[in-house]
């Protein structure tokens, strides 16, 4: 399991390509533009970009693996596997759950850290950007990793032309998964500003769980692989707008003592 982890750390830094690095920053740079966190009005939030990635795949490789491999002999202890296959939509929902619970408390961690240095004070817009940065550091370097490992596969743009959609469908993929690592991440900066971080931290992390299960669901083939890029797309829109929602309606609160004071 160690070796295991281990593997999985370091393949994020295996097989580096300048497409794939670069369309990860791209799809980073399109999502994170809608929630216009001040970079470059408060420097530090740079320390959170370059820290949440990192912070977060030592969190996936290093508890996420060995609390789903504990979780999956655990089940093996009282179902066999036949019957862990028949109940796989019920079984996979523990490990399914461990994701978004880790992933997301590993991304709050620089969050917590300014929230705390700021005497557990701030503005809950600042609190869904800063949110939004930490999560949009993952999901670029997640995106980079995946598509390292598509370029290195050998694919080529030959490949559309005989496959179709679905010769782009990890890119397509990657594009709203970072969306949705964003929008997870800016819901719980917001929960924290508000005074409700474990209220919100709990919802981000079952909406990410809810996004993970496509892959439970694809197994069992109640969706296809083309239903299942059809569902990430959707929920990363749907939980993008609730979450830029929140960020504009907040805007629309702070405009109105100007527009009454006139």
């Amino acid at each position: 399991m160690i070796d295991y982890a281990v593997s999985f750390f370091k393949s994020f830094f295996q097989n580096p390509s300048a497409w794939g690095i670069g369309l990860a920053i791209a799809f980073g740079a399109v999502w994170l533009a809608g929630y216009r966190p001040p970079l470059f009005k408060k420097p530090w939030l740079w320390a959170i970009l370059v820290s949440s990635p990192f912070i977060t795949l030592a969190a996936a490789s290093f508890v996420q693996i060995p609390l789903q491999v504990w979780t999956g002999q655990a089940l093996g202890y009282f179902w066999s596997q036949e019957v862990l296959a028949r109940r796989i939509l019920l079984a996979g929902i523990p490990q399914i759950l461990i994701s978004g619970l880790v992933q997301e408390g590993a991304k709050l961690v620089p969050v917590v850290i300014y929230w705390r240095r700021s005497d557990k004070s701030i503005d809950p817009k600042l609190g869904l950007a800063i949110g939004a940065v930490a999560g949009a550091a993952f999901g670029i370097f997640e995106a980079q990793w995946r598509h390292n490992l598509i370029f290195a596969s050998g694919w080529t743009w030959g490949a559309v032309q005989t496959g179709g959609f679905m010769a782009l469908a990890g890119f397509w993929e990657r594009f709203f998964t970072v969306a949705a690592h964003i929008a997870f991440s800016a819901l719980a900066g917001y929960g924290l500003a508000k005074g409700r971080g474990w209220q919100f931290y709990l919802i981000a992390s079952a909406l990410h769980g809810l996004l993970n299960y496509s892959v439970v669901l694809l197994q069992t083939g109640l969706l296809t692989a083309l239903h299942m890029e059809i569902y990430i797309a959707v929920l990363a829109v749907l939980i993008t707008g609730w979450a830029l929602w929140l960020r504009w309606r907040k805007r629309a609160a702070t405009a109105e003592p100007e527009i009454s004071s006139m």
